[in-house]
């Protein structure tokens, strides 16, 4: 992270969340809950048929969308 190369420190992702949180710098996310299946409704038949992934971004007020950096 570039707080860390900088300036030698290290913060947590959930203290930023927090002290955003706090001070109203982000807002809760609209969002639809899904519930998970017990099973996957299109099964696969081969390896790597099937791929995954997931995200995870915020916005905070006056700077827009944020993502985290991928290491």
């Amino acid at each position: 992270m570039r707080f860390t190369d900088e300036r030698g420190y290290f913060v947590s992702e959930a203290t930023v969340y927090r002290l955003l949180k706090a001070h109203d710098l982000i807002t809760s996310p609209a969002f639809i809950v899904i519930k998970a299946a017990s099973e996957f409704t299109d099964k696969t038949t081969r390896p790597n048929e099937l791929w995954l992934t997931d995200f995870t971004y915020f916005k905070i007020i006056g700077w827009g969308w944020m993502y985290p950096r991928r290491r």
